[in-house]
């Protein structure tokens, strides 16, 4: 592990709080990580991670802009319930690479 995220991780050890804003002020966190953070140990419903992999993959496969800039101009409009539109960009990021099953020779025949 890089000493940056080991020093990273005893500071949010020794974090009471665990508000991203604060997070954002320990060594090692950064913007991806707080609202992560949010999202899962703080269940904030409008936690979104606009530079994240699977968002960028999920809007792609929507047909939408894949910037980061782009996605969250474009979650603006889902607020106050953006992570809930997080989990169907993941969603659909994965169906993208999902392989289709292939008919049986059957079904062709």
């Amino acid at each position: 592990m890089p000493r940056s995220r080991g020093r990273a991780l005893l500071a949010l050890a020794g974090s009471r709080a665990v508000d991203p804003e604060r997070l954002l002020a320990l060594p090692g966190i950064g913007p991806w990580t707080a609202s992560y953070v949010a999202l899962r140990a703080c269940s904030d419903d409008d936690a979104f991670l606009p530079g994240d992999l699977g968002v960028r993959h999920g809007l792609e496969h929507l047909g939408h802009d894949s910037s980061p800039r782009a996605a969250a101009a474009l979650a603006e409009r889902w607020r106050p319930r953006r992570a809930f539109a997080l989990a169907h960009l993941w969603a659909a990021a994965s169906a993208a690479v999902r392989p289709r099953p292939r008919p049986s020779p059957r079904a062709t025949a």
